[in-house]
């Protein structure tokens, strides 16, 4: 029986195969190296895209990316804040080695990268953004799971940034998010993908 590996394997044994992309970003000219046995390795992927163009990062955000794979959406992040700091985190280790690889590739200093199972290795309880392009093929009960952390440690004022496809769940996603957070809102949607924005608070109307 042939056993296949997903990207979320928490030491992938496929054969490398170490390549580098290049890629823009905002208004970034960025470079990644990609392998073997990570997500979406022959470049970025058209959800994370979505959700990289979408964001809002203010400057000086402490900013948690959730399911990092080798860093697009974190490292662009910490582009987008260089006075704040982004925590990179992926139970994939060999997509944190890339992240990491990543980030001094792109001169971006501003970032920690950390092998962890969900939440697992994160003890910081304070995050402005929350970013995440979720496992979908981890399961619901996984996809939920990270939801449920993030409302728990972002902060009041902070907002959760999701990027999910409606025929891989968006509206189940939509619902569990709802339950969490006072203010969900579908800031982008483009080729069947949404991008989710999720506050605590419902936002101040300004007149």
């Amino acid at each position: 029986m042939t056993v296949v590996e997903h990207y979320f394997s928490n030491y992938p044994t496929v054969a490398r195969d170490l390549r580098l992309v290049r890629d823009r970003l905002r208004q970034f000219d960025l470079e990644f190296w990609t392998d073997a046995g990570v997500f979406s390795k022959g470049g970025v992927d058209f959800g994370s895209r979505l959700l990289i163009e979408t964001m809002d990062i203010p400057n000086g955000a402490r900013v948690l990316d959730v399911g990092c794979g080798y860093g697009p959406i974190g490292i662009t992040a910490a582009k987008l804040a260089p006075d704040g700091h982004v925590l990179m985190i992926d139970v994939n280790g060999r997509a944190v080695e890339l992240a990491r690889k990543n980030a001094g590739q792109n001169g971006v200093k501003n970032v920690e990268v950390r092998q962890s199972d969900l939440f697992f290795n994160v003890h910081e309880r304070s995050f402005d953004r929350i970013l995440t392009n979720p496992p979908i093929r981890a399961g619901k009960a996984v996809v939920h799971e990270i939801f449920e952390e993030a409302a728990m440690r972002v902060n009041q004022s902070g907002e959760l940034w999701v990027v999910i496809q409606k025929k891989q769940g968006a509206p189940s996603a939509k619902k569990k998010l709802e339950e969490l957070f006072e203010e969900v809102d579908d800031v982008a949607k483009d080729a069947g993908y949404r991008i989710f924005r999720c506050r605590k608070s419902k936002s101040e109307v300004k007149t």
